[in-house]
Parts: C-alpha cells; sequence; structure tokens
C-alpha cells in the first residue's frame, strides 16, 4: 500500500506488538539484565521493519521503562523515528488485554487500521506444520481497514511465510549465497535500541549519526 501510494503523502506509521504479560516469568528472556526485555527482543522486529520501509532515522525519542514488579529490564517501550516529513511510532508493552493494536497508517489521501498479531506463531505452537502456502493465512474477520474521505475499504492481508527466512538462511551457508538479512543492517538494529535506551535515560531526543 505505500508503494502504491494509497496513503497519497505519508505522514505517521504507527506499528505496536503489545501482550498481556503482567507477572514476570521464569525464562531468560525476562529475568537476563544484559539482552532482556522486550525493546531488544520484540523492538528489534518493529526496528528493522521501520529500516526496510523507510530506512535509517534522521533523530530518535524513546521511553523505555521497567513497569512489572520483580522486572529486571524494560517491559514497556515507545519509540518516535523522526525522518524529514514522516513520523515512525515503534510501540510494545506487557498490559494490553484487549484486541492488540499493529498497524495505523496515516497520510493525505487515507488511513490503514490493522488489530491482532500475526496468527504463524500461535499455529506453531498449536502443532501446524509449514507445508501448504496457505497454512499461515489470515481469516477475514483479521483484515485490516483503508479509510479514506468517504469510504472504507477492506484490505486482505499479505500471505505470512517464516519459513522462508529459515530457508534463506540455510541457502547462505551452504551454497554461499546472500543472507536474508545484511550485517549492517542488523549492527544499525543495534545502534538505534542503544540510542532509544540513552534517549530514554537523558529524556530527550538524540540524533542518528548516519
Amino acid at each position: 500500500m505505500i508503494e502504491d501510494k494509497r496513503f497519497g503523502d505519508l505522514k505517521h506509521f504507527e506499528s505496536h506488538f503489545d501482550r498481556f504479560r503482567p507477572q514476570v516469568r521464569q525464562r531468560w528472556r525476562e529475568q537476563a539484565t544484559n539482552g532482556g526485555g522486550i525493546l531488544f527482543d520484540l523492538g528489534s522486529h518493529l526496528i528493522d521493519q521501520a529500516l526496510v520501509l523507510f530506512g535509517i532515522p534522521d533523530s530518535i525519542t524513546a521511553q523505555c521503562e521497567i513497569m512489572r514488579e520483580g522486572s529486571t529490564n524494560v517491559d514497556y517501550f515507545n519509540l518516535v523515528l523522526h525522518y524529514p516529513n514522516q513520523l515512525t511510532t515503534l510501540h510494545a508493552d506487557l498490559f494490553s488485554a484487549g484486541l492488540n493494536k499493529r498497524f495505523t497508517l496515516k497520510g493525505t489521501n487515507g488511513s490503514y487500521e490493522k488489530y491482532g498479531l500475526d496468527p504463524q506463531e500461535e499455529r506453531l505452537i498449536a502443532g501446524a506444520l509449514p507445508n501448504t502456502p496457505e497454512w499461515s493465512d489470515e481469516t477475514p474477520k483479521q483484515y485490516g481497514q483503508f479509510y479514506s474521505a468517504d469510504n472504507v475499504e477492506t484490505i486482505a492481508t499479505e500471505r505470512g511465510c517464516y519459513q522462508q527466512y529459515f530457508q534463506q538462511i540455510a541457502h547462505a551457508i551452504h551454497i554461499n549465497v546472500a543472507p536474508p538479512v545484511k550485517a549492517e543492517d542488523s549492527l544499525w538494529n543495534i545502534k538505534l535500541i542503544e540510542l532509544a535506551m540513552e534517549s530514554s535515560r537523558l529524556g530527550k531526543t538524540l540524533p542518528v549519526n548516519k
């Protein structure tokens, strides 16, 4: 939809990965002081998505907080990536018990709203195998809505494909082709996470040195 200019001039992109886990679980991602917490876990996916769509931002403003009793690492974050003509908001928390917002996009021609998480993880946990093309398709009830000045349009969700990432990793190892994610992109992800932590600590917007 962004490539097709459905939004006109895109002004705001918002991506969430919220869950309801108010109690700290006994597992390393929730216990580790270094590298633990949802900013390194879920945040890395949201940041990667923003980098793929929009490139490296000019600056970043972040709130990274420890909110749950007994937590030792970040369990709430709200990042704002500043681009020349657009803002990107990336958010995750562990207190969202209702229907989760996933995407909000707003532009001069309309806006888009999408709720609910990608069904792939839930289906894999339930024992589904990614051995047919349609295994990860969303149901029509899960589709998002595009709103223009005088119309509402249901937009079918693109088909997910976790398995293709791992196939490409295997090809990169065995036949020496390019990996699906460049090392430079991974490094930028880490840099932005560290900048977000520093922005939150200082309470101010920080420039991104490209």
